[in-house]
């Protein structure tokens, strides 16, 4: 999704790098381990100029990341052997999990491979409204629609606004307007009425994202038979949690865990927050998640993990590996915890 901070971030992993800070860093800020946070990894993306298209790395990248990361010394563990070695002080020597969001085929077919050559487990988290088609990859269709390159009628409170699409600027900024309907403008429940009425005046299908990108439930009961992966929830729509009432929030973690029990089997023990910012998840939603009998839950605040996380396991931070930052040093110098405090204004031990 759009992101104005993407120049100051290369900045400052830049500056670490180049001056020598990061490798010093790694003993004092590294922190005991990390989890990684990917979403699309595919050689082919749909749109390789898209806005969404930071969402995507390349296969061989991955590849040379987790390669990498082995020389130097990182061990891959499950989310659950994650947590017992937080539990126990992170005393083991560093180590990784990885996780992926939103349940996207090419995690199947692209990503599974490189990780079976490392032997690296992974988490995938699904939200089942997504899979079942009662939710839309909105911020996909979004992009669809603004590609059309026809002026977009939206009715605000303020009443009918035309917006531009005519020029690659326009659509710039384009994107970032329905963005920000979709996402402050209006109730997370109306969202998508709201969607499908600018698609059809778009000529859009609104579920075309979904159906080309997404798994199914019969590709997710596969990958989850598979010995590397593991399935956590991804609440049931992937709302915003903090724009909802309690009960209704509540109910996204509970009703995901049923329905994915239910889907393949076993019921999830780990969770994470859709969109995972400041604005999504805060302490109601991490006690919610607690109460709710998860394990762990992660957001996508930037940090490494410290042995102090063993008390905050509904509040992990992650890496994000994503198309900003393809360059392993870039996320060598991530991993080196060195960016976690300048991310979180001084804070070590990232939560929320």
């Amino acid at each position: 999704m759009i992101d104005g901070g993407e120049a100051i971030r290369k900045l400052a992993l830049n500056v670490a790098r180049f001056t020598g800070l990061a490798p010093l860093a790694r003993s004092l800020v590294g922190g005991v381990g990390a989890i990684l946070m990917l979403h699309r990894v595919t050689a082919n993306p749909e749109k390789p100029l898209g806005v969404n298209r930071h969402l995507n790395i390349a296969p061989d990248f991955l590849d040379a990341v987790l390669a990498d990361m082995k020389a130097r010394g990182y061990e891959f563990v499950t989310l659950d052997e994650a947590i017992e070695r937080l539990r126990k002080g992170g005393n083991t020597g560093q180590f990784a999990t990885i996780t992926a969001d939103d349940a996207y085929r090419d995690n199947f077919t692209e990503a599974l491979p490189v990780l079976e050559t490392h032997r690296a487990p992974l988490t995938i988290y699904v939200a089942p409204a997504l899979i079942s088609g009662d939710a839309d990859l909105w911020w996909d269709v979004v992009d669809e629609i603004v590609s059309q390159g026809e002026p977009i009628s939206l009715e605000t409170k303020r009443g009918r606004e035309i917006i531009a699409c005519s020029t690659s600027a326009k659509r710039f900024a384009a994107n970032a307007r329905l963005h920000e309907h979709l996402t402050s403008d209006i109730r997370e429940q109306d969202q998508r009425q709201v969607l499908h009425v600018l698609a059809r005046a778009s000529g859009v299908d609104p579920d075309a994202p979904r159906r080309k990108t997404l798994m199914d439930w019969d590709e997710i009961r596969r990958i989850a038979a598979h010995p590397l992966v593991t399935i956590g929830a991804h609440t049931v729509n992937h709302y915003n949690l903090m724009r909802l009432d309690e009960e209704t929030a509540r109910r996204e973690m509970t009703d995901a865990a049923r329905i994915l029990e239910s889907e393949i089997g076993q019921k999830p023990r780990h969770m994470a927050y859709p969109y995972g910012y400041a604005g999504a998840v805060g302490a109601r939603e991490v006690m919610l998640a607690r109460e709710a009998g998860y394990a762990s839950a992660v957001t996508t605040r930037h940090g490494v993990l410290r042995a102090e996380h063993a008390d905050h396991l509904h509040a992990l931070p992650r890496i994000s590996i994503n198309g900003r930052y393809q360059r392993v040093a870039h996320i060598r110098t991530m991993l080196s915890g060195v960016t976690t405090p300048l991310a979180n204004a001084g804070k070590m031990v990232v939560t929320v």
